[in-house]
């Protein structure tokens, strides 16, 4: 036991570095008073009273969480259709197609949404393809389609896995008995695997909108600066304006909404899993 215990030191050590230390240092900043000293410890709630009552705070806000919802209903709807058709396919065929969806994940998110700059410009392959039938150039960069577009090829995949994973490990037993009561295949969906793939649903609701309502490279590149998200506000409060309090402040916010958001997909989550008996 002594043992066990002595090998989750390191882990400990990390994460109270890397994880705790710089949280705190965050709650500290977010509740202190901006200066012209490095550090002032006089307690306001200031940084939060200029987020909540500056409306260009807010819609930036509103935004981003509009953005962050479209995004993943759009992950919903394209990605079950491919997780249930994959969940139907042979062993080496089923494997072959989640490498397949896992590959572009290899390559780095930056690389990816740069490449997405190339395809979208004026002068790109989209506008390409477009000219050939008479139409265009289309504005597609710099704009809302393309930051939806651009969270949607990042972040798909993990909504595909996870949906996949539950209609994976569900029990075909459950089918053949639908079948055998009599059930068409769309009532059989309808009351078997869909209820049944709700946890896997769920948890890729969470994987795909937490990353895309704290974004801000992919809205910063194929937005072009000119539509900017919360994650936006944040690095230039950092990075720009050197106003590490307010940016503070907006990060606690967004954590707190991230928190409570990953709070009601679990009470879902736990709701689903026990057939909606808690």
């Amino acid at each position: 036991m002594k043992q066990f215990r002595s090998m989750t030191y390191p882990y400990v050590a990390w994460i109270s570095v890397m994880i705790v230390a710089p949280m705190l240092l965050i709650v500290l900043y977010a509740f202190t008073e901006s200066g012209n000293e490095v550090l002032t410890f006089r307690f306001t709630l200031e940084n939060f009273v200029r987020f909540v009552t500056d409306r260009v705070f807010l819609s930036v806000l509103w935004r981003s969480l509009y953005i962050a919802l479209v995004t993943t209903l759009i992950c919903v709807l394209l990605g079950y259709p491919i997780a249930y058709v994959i969940a139907q396919l042979p062993g080496r065929s089923n494997t072959t197609m989640i490498l397949l969806i896992t590959m572009p994940t290899w390559v780095n998110m930056l690389v990816r949404t740069y490449a997405w700059m190339g395809i979208l410009k004026d002068d790109g392959v989209f506008n390409a393809i477009l000219s050939l039938f008479g139409i265009g150039p289309v504005p597609m960069i710099h704009t809302s389609f393309a930051v939806i577009l651009g969270m949607v090829y990042n972040f798909i995949p993990f909504m595909i896995l996870q949906i996949h994973t539950s209609l994976d490990k569900m029990d075909k037993n459950l089918l053949n008995a639908a079948a055998d009561l009599g059930a068409d295949r769309v009532h059989t969906f309808l009351r078997v695997t869909l209820p049944l793939s709700l946890p896997g649903v769920v948890s890729g609701i969470t994987l795909v909108f937490l990353p895309a309502v704290s974004s801000f490279f992919i809205p910063k590149l194929l937005g072009g600066g000119q539509y900017v998200l919360v994650g936006n506000v944040i690095e230039s409060q950092f990075l720009t304006s050197g106003d590490w309090n307010f940016g503070s402040a907006i990060s606690l916010i967004m954590a707190v909404i991230i928190m409570l958001s990953m709070y009601f997909t679990r009470k879902l989550d736990v709701s689903v899993a026990s057939g909606g008996k808690e």
